[in-house]
């Protein structure tokens, strides 16, 4: 049993769902497979809490992987949503919804002049990168370890997430081609990224990378590593893509482009601008998207993109983060509040540990080096996670189920819920 709780309906589905979906998940972190034990299955959220189908309340620091930034069922959210279901829930053709949410977007993050609306975080960086080798007519990318953007043949390549969550080193599925189109850098090593240089710069299109990475916990940029990838990608005419599926509109109204005060050439956002919905989009100059169809050649399509509900719903939460910005300010603040009092709970019973934040993002490690990498990840004490994680899900809260995986806090997590957070950490 995974938890304290009585958990028998997630049980019972959970093995029903092993019979119909591979691994009974839609997506293969939610089974558990780290830390051990059953899945919750979800029935409601509101605010801070989840509550699972026997009725387990829980409070919430995954927040559907980042875009619940204003908490579950905010009740604008909400009413937008149920409003634009009674138009119908899609059309195939424009709609004043699609050009309110670029003019929004464009409006609230710089350095960016047009946006393509697609349907997932995922397809937002394949095509940045089609429309960064279609701009530069040159053919391979560099990504880093433990950096994911979606599931896309030359994105796996020492992906992190579910890839180092499951320990998945071959990348089953993609041929030699396109896996050798991408070539692999360090996170906060620059000589990593200058000798992939030296040996290609001719062929080099973009590169990618989370500004502050995700996906083998929270780890940010060291100081100048940014911009130090800035100036290369100037010299050698090379594309630099920001992927901010996860820090877009989470750290700040702008980004990470606008809390680092780096220019990226494209950035790529997801989840987070349809406030939960399946929606992503890439954005940049006028001069790179216009090479996009159909104004240019580079081929990029979607049946549902733009689609309304995910342009109600996202249309709402990111006016509501535009009109009220002290929203980030708030968040700092609490997930600062997180970090220093189970950074004191853990100290207080000489639990070795380090803790990454930046915003409100947040992640633990388990020992006492410093995480800069996904090196310095993965050499973390994962059995020691696993411990603390169903710790923390025995007595009602509920995160990642990967040591891998970033944290989120929502505006809707109050005193209450983080002095729960600091009482339970301090009886782990």
């Amino acid at each position: 049993m995974t938890t304290g709780n009585t958990i028998t309906q997630s049980e019972k589905l959970f093995e029903r769902s092993q019979k119909f979906i591979p691994g009974g998940v839609n997506s293969p972190v939610r089974a558990f497979k780290q830390v051990g034990g059953t899945p919750l299955f979800i029935n409601r959220a509101e605010g801070a809490y989840l509550f699972d189908e026997d009725g387990n309340k829980y409070i919430d620091y995954i927040n559907s992987w980042g875009p619940m930034i204003l908490g579950h069922a905010h009740p604008k959210v909400v009413e937008a949503v149920q409003r634009q279901v009674k138009n119908s829930l899609s059309y195939g053709a424009p709609t004043k919804l699609e050009l309110m949410m670029a003019e929004l977007i464009v409006n609230m993050v710089p350095n960016i002049d047009m946006v393509r609306m697609v349907n997932s975080g995922t397809e937002a960086c394949m095509s940045a990168v089609r429309l960064a080798r279609g701009y530069t007519g040159k053919s391979k990318i560099i990504k880093f370890e433990g950096h994911y953007h979606g599931h896309a043949d030359l994105f796996l390549k020492k992906a992190g997430s579910g890839m180092a969550t499951f320990n998945i080193k071959v990348e089953s599925g993609i041929t030699t081609g396109t896996s050798n189109d991408t070539l692999i850098a360090q996170y906060n090593n620059i000589d990593s990224v200058q000798k992939i240089i030296d040996e290609h710069s001719e062929d080099l299109a973009a590169i990618i990378l989370e500004p502050v990475a995700g996906n083998m916990g929270c780890v940010p940029p060291q100081p100048g590593f940014l911009q130090a990838l800035r100036a290369l990608c100037d010299k050698y005419k090379m594309l630099l893509i920001f992927d901010e599926v996860m820090t877009g509109f989470r750290l700040a109204k702008g980004g990470a482009q606008e809390l680092l005060n780096i220019k990226a050439d494209i950035v790529t956002f997801g989840k987070v601008i349809g406030g939960g919905m399946p929606v992503g989009s890439f954005a940049g100059s006028y001069d790179i998207m216009k090479n996009i169809s159909p104004l240019g050649n580079v081929y990029q399509a979607g049946t549902l993109s733009g689609n309304p509900l995910a342009m109600a719903a996202g249309f709402t939460m990111l006016s509501e983060l535009n009109e009220h910005p002290e929203n980030y300010s708030e968040l700092k603040i609490k997930t600062e509040k997180i970090e220093k009092g189970i950074s004191a709970a853990l100290n207080k019973n000489s639990i070795k540990h380090t803790i990454n934040r930046v915003g409100s993002m947040i992640s633990v490690h388990f020992g006492e080096h410093k995480i800069t990498d996904f090196t310095s990840s993965a050499a973390s004490e994962i059995e020691q996670f696993k411990k603390f994680f169903h710790h923390m899900l025995s007595n009602g809260i509920y995160l990642p189920p990967s040591a891998f995986e970033t944290w989120f806090v929502s505006t809707s997590i109050g005193d209450e819920e983080i002095n729960k957070m600091i009482d339970v950490a301090g009886s782990f």
